[in-house]
């Protein structure tokens, strides 16, 4: 897989803090038996009435962020139930990255696992980004990931923290299973040694 060591693109700001999974995809779209079509269900009570029709002041439905590769959130960002079809549906919409001040554990493992990058920042670094977006809509952010930082259009540069483990895997498009078979040879040959000490622990 090609490695991912910048994102570049337009931000949208959705300041909710505790934005759980069950608003970031509704259950009535888990229905499906595949990963297919999760973009129309994505924050789908935020951006439309109950009627169906688009909600005219929510920021998803402004043409200024239609084309947002970027989305800047709220504390404790996709809390809730584990549902993997929430990371599956923000990517579907257009989203390579989330920036919030903290993120629910689960969501945060899952995310990495799909190579959606999540990076937490300070409030006051949310602010500001926000702020930034906000009054200059379809301005861009700069993510190194290499690099673990965030510009901004005006240039404003945030450091964030990131574990070797999960940078790797975003990086290099890598999932649990893919850093496991990496590991492979490593593994076989503790196996070796254990065995050759413990042969009585040894499934024949």
């Amino acid at each position: 897989m090609t490695r991912l060591t910048t994102i570049h693109g337009s931000a949208v700001s959705l300041p909710i803090d505790n934005l759980d999974t069950d608003q970031i995809m509704p259950k009535q779209f888990l229905r499906i038996i595949d990963k297919a079509g999760l973009a129309d269900g994505l924050l789908y009570d935020l951006r439309f009435d109950e009627r169906g029709a688009p909600r005219v002041d929510c920021v998803l439905n402004q043409s200024a962020y239609a084309n947002a590769r970027i989305l800047i959130g709220g504390a404790n960002f996709g809390c809730g139930s584990s549902r993997e079809h929430a990371v599956w549906g923000l990517q579907q919409y257009g989203f390579q990255a989330v920036i919030a001040p903290s993120f629910a554990e689960i969501f945060y493992s899952n995310a990495m696992n799909n190579r959606l990058l999540l990076v937490q920042l300070k409030r006051d670094a949310i602010d500001a980004l926000t702020y930034e977006v906000s009054e200059t809509p379809g301005i861009s952010i700069s993510l190194d990931l290499e690099r673990q930082t965030v510009t901004s259009a005006s240039g404003r540069q945030y450091a964030y923290p990131i574990g070797a483990r999960h940078k790797r895997m975003v990086i290099e498009g890598m999932d649990t299973i893919d850093l496991t078979l990496d590991s492979l040879a490593a593994i076989e040959a503790f196996e070796r040694l254990h065995f050759g000490r413990h042969p009585w622990a040894q499934v024949m």
